[in-house]
């Protein structure tokens, strides 16, 4: 299976459990990986036989911008059911973290993995 990453997308969302989390936007780093098979892209050179990582991008962007989550495992959730809907992803890899959440460390966070059912 071939991979297709974004890797180390920074995105600001409100995302967290006390009132001073909730009160505004923090930095969350999002790490993708599409499970899919890029053989005929590699072939044609289209962009229209492969999935399109700006498109999944742009919507993984557009959603943890506007949602509200407690938790990082909700925010991963989400993101790997948006991969899932692109056509062409079999499965996806997805690691969402909190940088600076905990004292003494540089990151605390969750990676999930889906497939498609």
């Amino acid at each position: 299976m071939d991979e297709i990453f974004i890797q180390d997308l920074l995105i600001r969302s409100i995302i967290g459990v006390t009132e001073k989390e909730r009160e505004q936007p923090q930095d969350i780093l999002v790490n993708i990986i599409l499970f899919t098979n890029t053989a005929q892209a590699g072939l044609s050179d289209s962009v229209d036989d492969s999935v399109n990582y700006r498109t999944v991008t742009k919507k993984v962007l557009a959603h943890t911008e506007a949602i509200k989550r407690f938790t990082v495992e909700a925010l991963a959730e989400d993101i790997a059911q948006l991969c899932l809907l692109e056509k062409g992803v079999q499965s996806v890899k997805v690691r969402v973290e909190k940088p600076g959440a905990v004292r003494f460390a540089k990151s605390v966070g969750v990676t999930i993995t889906r497939k498609k059912e």
